[in-house]
């Protein structure tokens, strides 16, 4: 492996700790004000941020023709309708739930690359994908039932559907990390994010006011999670394939319960440890051993 390839790893494992955090700051805040308004200022504090770059964030930046279909349509996946429904499912569903429902992501996007990129995944690849759900299922099915979970039929069908909207985000996103940056890409999502979820948030009761530990993790969730999080993700698909950087998205169900225990004093019984080595292991065999993608790989969204 090289260091290229090494770092884009590296950077992906980070991004999923971040992401991992997210749902318990999402789950926090949601609990004290509207969804659509914590999401908007979420996007808010971070457009405010790479506003502040964005003198040395547009260097390079060379707009291709015909581009703007792949640059809203990744926006309109992400931030747009995925945090739509996201927000919507922490209301119903726990934290930790939620997380679960995002290990299906590889499989989908898996099955979905091989037919839009004619990305090719081995029989040890596949068997890391299932291996990591198992083990993702497992993990949640031994864990007691919390009462932040009012609906969670309604809220883990409302993250299914964040999921569907992360499918096609990660192939645009694929495609795009080719012609722009990382960076430059992440900005595009908060700016429109922004624009987007600015009329859903006045159309929602604004509180009297917000409380400094909301507010912290608004801040949170736009600085780190918003650029930190975005920005390593999108700089990790310029060096290994679609299907492989989704295949992370195991590790985020087992943070937010590494971070539930450290944070809400959650307890875990001895089968969820053993179902979390078994996601790990899952991630671990998932892994694409090539070093980088091949020059020749299709556009990831055509027409």
């Amino acid at each position: 492996m090289d260091q290229a390839t090494l770092r884009a790893h590296l950077a992906l494992v980070l991004a999923m700790v971040i992401w991992g955090s997210s749902f318990i700051a999402l789950k926090f805040a949601v609990t004290e004000i509207p969804p659509m308004i914590v999401v908007f200022l979420r996007m808010a504090v971070g457009s405010v941020s790479f506003l502040v770059v964005w003198p040395w964030l547009r260097h390079g930046f060379v707009y291709q023709k015909g581009d703007w279909k792949y640059l809203v349509g990744m926006a309109l996946f992400e931030p747009c309708l995925y945090f739509l429904f996201e927000a919507q499912a922490l209301q119903y569903t726990s934290a930790g739930q939620a997380g679960m429902v995002t290990s299906i992501l590889p499989i989908m996007v898996a099955a979905t690359a091989f037919i839009f990129l004619g990305e090719r995944n081995s029989l040890r690849q596949w068997t890391g994908f299932f291996i990591a759900v198992t083990g993702v299922v497992w993990m949640t099915v031994t864990s007691e039932v919390s009462d932040q979970a009012p609906n969670a039929l309604l809220g883990n069908f409302l993250e299914f559907m964040a999921m569907s909207m992360a499918v096609g985000y990660t192939l645009l996103v694929k495609h795009l990390t080719k012609r722009y940056s990382a960076f430059l890409l992440t900005a595009l999502q908060s700016f429109v994010g922004a624009l987007f979820f600015l009329p859903l948030s006045l159309a929602s009761e604004w509180p009297a006011h917000l409380s400094m530990p909301v507010i912290g993790a608004i801040v949170y969730l736009g600085l780190v999670v918003t650029i930190g999080g975005y920005g390593l993700y999108n700089y990790s698909m310029h060096h290994v394939t679609a299907s492989t950087a989704a295949g992370y998205t195991n590790l985020i169900p087992v943070v937010s319960l590494m971070f539930s225990v450290l944070l809400l004093g959650e307890r875990l019984v001895l089968m969820q440890w053993l179902a979390v080595v078994l996601v790990f292991a899952g991630v671990f065999l998932s892994h694409d051993r090539k070093p980088i993608i091949p020059k020749d790989v299709p556009p990831g969204i055509t027409g």
